[in-house]
């Protein structure tokens, strides 16, 4: 195992041991125990940048399953560093902000357990070369999150935003692991480095399409694109950090990531190029559409995040163009790919200080309101001047970094219309159009989200608690964020040959990228649109009042939100009432269910598929064998008409003592041993449970009732017979026995065959059985202590009454 498995694994392992120290130890705040983990990973990580910019990337292999294709490999580019130094930089800078913002009194070893673990699962996200491996990870991000989201589970609207990020998120990630099946089917392998090298005989695979939309599907509901932007807005009620790390620099671009890594095996689609283009568009068009009609402070940002998010998306949509080009006609299209890059670091930089500073107005005014926010310019100056930068870089303004991703972004959109493929040159008029008209819409909430919160009038009256400076700890982190928004917008060149070009040449599985930034290309279409893009938003910010109204005049009905309530309240209750209609609570009704549909189903197989039975090889039927079977007979028979529970349960015994008896015949002691023990384990529970059952009462059983019975045993009986025969009679291969005899010893080193196949040969098999088995334990443990806590609690509530 390298240093790189190790690194990925550490916060994972951390998130075990974080809540043990919490236990013994709460004098210090325990986010400072968690700081130096991810800044230790953030300088380890640090170190690769010499090796991916020189083209030089790290492959670590460690052998895991590798019969199933899953095998913790690990791989270190440019764009998986990019990714891991956001996740681990900014993930340092939410840990300290979370020191100032979380009191000791919250449970904080949760909430760090948490954050490790979502920390550790984005990492192995971006770093895996394994897609199985990936979606794993994968799947474990949304665990995570949910656990965050629903942090504050006292309140309901965290609940029902952790529930609406997990069905969506989890939803998405099927589909995904269908895509990334699909495409390793297509390309045998499950190595993503080895899958972009076939590339060429996975665009010639039939599951193509059908792999290109599942993974689209999957990267946009992680992403939060339309129309499954709505879990987003609802998971800001999770705590500040949570948003800031999450719904700004980490989980939400897991899905840009996936796009962009995909990009060399789907970009060669013209459906790969206008789906994520027009959704990431769409969705900057949208969410800064409704940004602007939003009062809380989060609510704003969220939309915000997600317009962003479709601006991202829309530049690794638009920069796939270049996979058809060559030359100086590719360099032109490749330019979206470095802005798209580009603005990954800007957004998490911005957005990251704006979550910051709104959790710090809350914390000092106790709102996040904009109706009761104004005038805090003079009484919070360094939140004020904090928020100046980065809203003024999220709008796109000079000379932050905001503005010079912006600008590309627009540049991008222009020259697409040149591209004479795909219709590009005739309908991909609308891309820019599209990225005009929502930039206009971000710079409009950018700038009113300075003016709604420190100008205008202060309201003391209207605030929970008296507006003041945050503390030191909740400003050094935004601080920190503001700075680099200056130093990135300033120079932007230190990123340019370290980080940009490095995860460009990784999108695009080439090298030669090269990335220029300034404040001035001289009088250009883009120079021009952003003009257009100031002048009509200062319009539409001094006219807000007039045309705010049409928005909120949007009927409920025709929003995704309520759709997805409506969907919400319809599943389950149709889902309860058919379920309810044939789960009774009744034993007898389950198997009549269970057994009926197995002759029904068997008997369809039969009559359709022509059978034989071979009685040539079957064994001669021994007299003692006879003995057992009439015993065996007997003891049945006498249980239908026992009127006793005890005589019931003496014939329920026989019959499986006489069972195991047989195996003894049939040379299998150890399942006769099973099973004696299995059957003296079951009559003592019995008889344990004898006093408490009901007395034995054959009197109101109706004549149908036995009727049925009797018919569904004979059916149930002869078909097990049945298919007993045709197995024995059909073989059409090899036992898998000789297998294991031959293999017991050099393969497994056992004695014990029926051993060997459970622990060894079905290995996988009996773990998850072990699984399922250590699951229902921690379910049944959980029930008791919450049981026994609510006594506590009732009982306390009522002395103290």
């Amino acid at each position: 195992m390298s240093w790189l498995h190790i690194a990925v694994l550490l916060p994972l392992i951390f998130a075990v041991i974080i809540p043990i120290i919490y236990r013994f130890h709460k004098r210090l705040h325990l986010g400072w125990f968690v700081l130096p983990i991810p800044v230790v990973l953030f300088i380890y990580f640090l170190t690769y940048i010499s090796r991916t910019s020189s083209g030089d990337n790290v492959l670590a292999h460690l052998n895991w399953m590798p019969r199933f294709g899953m095998n913790y490999d690990l791989h270190v580019d440019g764009l998986g560093l990019l990714f891991s130094l956001l996740i681990t930089g900014i993930g340092s800078l939410v840990v300290l902000y979370s020191i100032g913002y979380l009191d000791k009194s919250e449970q904080l070893g949760n909430f760090y357990c948490y954050l490790l673990l979502f920390m550790g699962a984005m990492l192995g996200v971006v770093l895996s070369d394994n897609v199985i491996i990936l979606y794993l990870f994968w799947e474990l991000t949304s665990f995570s999150s949910f656990l965050l989201i629903s942090f504050w589970r006292t309140k309901q609207k965290s609940i029902y935003g952790a529930q609406k990020s997990l069905i969506i998120t989890v939803l998405g990630g099927l589909a995904l692991l269908g895509g990334l099946i699909l495409i390793s089917l297509a390309g045998n392998t499950t190595s993503i480095h080895s899958l972009v090298e076939k590339a060429d005989d996975i665009q010639q695979s039939p599951f193509f399409i059908l792999a290109m939309v599942l993974i689209i599907i999957g990267a946009i509901t992680k992403s939060a694109q339309v129309p499954f932007y709505i879990w987003l807005p609802d998971a800001m009620e999770a705590p500040t950090p949570v948003s800031a790390y999450l719904h700004s620099a980490t989980m939400v671009k897991a899905g840009l990531y996936l796009i962009a890594r995909m990009t060399p095996i789907f970009a060669v689609s013209e459906g790969w190029i206008w789906t994520v283009s027009l959704i990431g568009l769409i969705t900057l068009f949208w969410a800064s559409l409704n940004a602007t009609k939003q009062r809380d402070l989060k609510g704003i940002l969220a939309f915000s995040t997600v317009s962003q998010l479709g601006m991202i998306m829309a530049m690794l949509g638009i920069g796939a163009v270049s996979y058809h080009f060559n030359g100086s006609d590719s360099t032109l299209y490749v330019a979206a790919y470095t802005a798209a890059v580009f603005h990954l670091i800007n957004h998490a930089t911005f957005k990251g200080a704006l979550f910051m500073i709104t959790g710090a107005i809350d914390h000092s005014t106790g709102t996040r309101d904009v109706k009761k926010l104004g005038g805090l310019m003079t009484i919070m100056p360094i939140s004020f001047t904090l928020t100046i930068i980065t809203a003024l870089s999220m709008a796109g303004i000079p000379p932050f970094n905001g503005f010079l991703s912006k600008e590309s972004f627009i540049e991008s959109m222009l020259h697409v219309t040149q591209a004479n493929i795909f219709s590009l040159n005739t309908l991909g008029i609308l891309l820019p159009i599209i990225a005009i008209v929502g930039s206009i819409f971000t710079f409009v909430y950018a700038v009113r989200f300075i003016g709604q919160i420190f100008l205008g009038q202060h309201k003391p009256e209207a605030l929970p608690k008296k507006a003041h400076e945050a503390s030191p700890l909740m400003l050094i982190s935004p601080i920190i964020l503001a700075v680099l928004v200056i130093v990135f917008g300033f120079a932007p060149n230190l990123l340019t040959s370290s980080l940009i070009e490095p995860a460009a040449n990784a999108i695009t599985h080439s090298s030669g990228i090269t990335a220029e930034f300034k404040f001035f290309h001289g009088f250009t279409p883009a120079f021009f649109s952003t003009l257009v893009i100031y002048i009509v938003g200062i319009l539409l910010i001094l006219t807000f009042a007039y045309w705010v109204k049409i928005l909120q005049a949007q009927p409920k009905a025709l929003t995704f939100n309520q759709w997805y309530d409506s969907l919400g309240k319809y599943i389950p209750s149709y889902s309860a009432n058919f379920t309810n209609s044939y789960v009774t609570g009744y034993t007898r009704t389950n198997l009549l269910w269970i057994l009926g549909s197995l002759i029904v189903i068997a008997a369809v197989t039969l009559f359709v598929s022509p059978f034989t039975l071979n009685f040539k090889d079957v064994s001669a039927v021994r007299p003692y064998e006879l003995v057992i079977v009439v015993i065996i007979l007997t003891a049945s028979t006498m249980i239908l008409f026992a009127r006793s529970r005890l005589f019931s349960i003496i014939m329920a015994s026989a019959v499986g003592y006489s069972v195991a008896i047989f195996f003894i015949f049939f040379n299998a002691p150890d399942l006769a041993l099973t099973q004696f023990v299995v059957e003296t384990i079951s009559t003592a529970l019995f008889l344990l449970c004898f006093y408490y059952l009901p007395n034995l009462n054959r009197h109101n059983e109706s004549r149908t009732f036995k009727s049925t019975n009797a018919i569904i045993s004979i059916l149930t009986g002869a078909v097990v017979t049945i298919l007993g025969l045709i197995a024995y009679g059909n073989r059409h291969f090899n036992s898998i026995g000789a297998f294991y005899k031959a293999h017991v010893h050099d393969l497994a080193h056992g004695k014990n065959i029926v051993n060997v196949i459970l622990v060894d040969f079905r290995g996988t098999d009996t773990l998850f059985e072990s699984s399922v088995l250590g699951i229902a334990g921690l379910g049944v443990y959980t029930m008791i202590k919450l049981r026994a806590k609510h006594q506590r609690q009732t009982k306390g509530g009522h002395e103290n009454e």
